[in-house]
């Protein structure tokens, strides 16, 4: 009976033990699968970490790369647009040049034309302007002339009528000089005829001979003075020789 119930505790003591292995066991196995889980889980979070990083270097790579392109994109167009416009440029420029190079040539031409018709109309203004000209200086020449003769000639009318009047007033200076010498001389007549003595006599003759004198003196003074007054007034007669309607004339 003992032996009975020392096996029956046996039994339960080892089917403890057993109870307790397995729970060991299974603890073990649940710290193993919990370990092989959480490095699991370790490797799987660096997993997606590390692959999310790739991802991230990719992307950035391809935005890079697409950014690069998109600026290799628009340096082209950009150089293509300036290529462009440096051959519009240059065309416009041959253009206006060659436009420019017709329109100076045409304007050489009009300008040789208008030169020619310049210089024909010059010829012309020239030729006019010297006739002109001639027929001014020939007509100032003709005036000064007309005028210094006419300047002469009121010059020497001016002279001869100062030496006339000059002349008139010698001879009535003289013809009064005559006229109170006559008185005088008829005065010596009456003295003489009445006189008494011989000495008076002598003496009224004397002065009688010596009034007597003076009239012929004063006679010949006033023949000088009348030729001179008939000289002066016919010396600027002269014949005429001048052209009729002549304006030059001296004689006009």
């Amino acid at each position: 009976m003992s032996e009975q119930k020392e096996s029956s505790v046996l039994f339960s003591l080892k089917e403890l033990m057993n109870l307790e292995e397995d729970r060991i066991k299974t603890e073990e196995h649940a710290k193993a699968a919990a370990a092989t889980a959480a490095e699991q889980a370790r490797l799987d979070a660096e997993r997606r970490a590390r692959e999310a990083e790739e991802s991230r270097i990719r992307a950035e790579e391809e935005r890079r790369r697409v950014e690069e392109q998109r600026s290799r994109e628009e340096a082209a167009r950009l150089d293509a647009i300036r290529h462009a416009e440096v051959e519009r440029a240059r065309v416009e420029a041959e253009q206006h040049a060659r436009i420019a190079a017709l329109s100076a040539q045409q304007e050489h031409e009009q300008k040789l034309a208008a030169l020619k018709h310049d210089e024909s109309k010059k010829k012309l203004r020239k030729l006019l302007i010297g006739v002109v000209s001639g027929v001014v200086v020939l007509g100032a020449l003709a005036g000064f002339l007309v005028k210094r003769e006419i300047d002469e000639r009121d010059r020497q009318t001016a002279a001869q009528q100062a030496a006339m009047a000059e002349a008139n007033e010698k001879l009535a200076k003289l013809e009064a000089e005559r006229v109170n010498s006559e008185k005088k001389e008829a005065e010596l007549k009456r003295q003489l005829d009445s006189a008494k003595d011989e000495a008076t006599r002598l003496a009224l003759q004397k002065q009688l001979e010596a009034e007597q004198e003076k009239q012929k003196q004063i006679k010949g003074a006033a023949a000088g003075a009348g030729a001179g007054k008939g000289a002066g007034a016919g010396a600027g007669s002269k014949p005429c020789n001048c052209s009729p309607g002549d304006p030059l004339c001296s004689c006009l």
